[in-house]
């Protein structure tokens, strides 16, 4: 049974930081290609960043530069450190991987909310 739980959202203050994770358990995790999402109130749900298993990166154009993904496999934890946060960044974040078979799964998702 996958399962993915995600930490760490909360309320912070433009130009704050969080550093959000996902723990995994059910998947092989080292050889996961692992994703956060985020969805804001009355959008899609969008792709924020992905780590393959070899740790290469890829960001949408609206966090480059101030988000960062990393991985640590012998925590099956995946994490996403947030950095200068502005308004439009609030919303519930998911972990999302895609299992070997093809089968989506995501996480319950973590609240994050930027205050101006």
């Amino acid at each position: 049974q996958v399962r993915l739980v995600e930490s760490g959202g909360g309320l912070v203050q433009v130009g704050g930081s969080l550093r959000l994770s996902c723990e995994g358990s059910g998947i092989n995790f080292k050889i996961a290609t692992m994703d956060w999402y985020r969805q804001a109130p009355g959008n899609q749900r969008e792709l924020v960043a992905t780590i393959t298993s070899g740790g290469g990166t890829n960001y949408a154009d609206s966090v480059q530069g101030r988000f960062t993904i990393s991985r640590d496999n012998a925590k099956s934890t995946v994490y996403l450190q947030m950095n200068s946060l502005i308004p439009e960044d609030t919303g519930v974040y998911y972990c999302h991987v895609l299992s070997t078979y093809g089968v989506n799964y995501w996480g319950k998702g973590t609240l994050v909310t930027v205050s101006s």
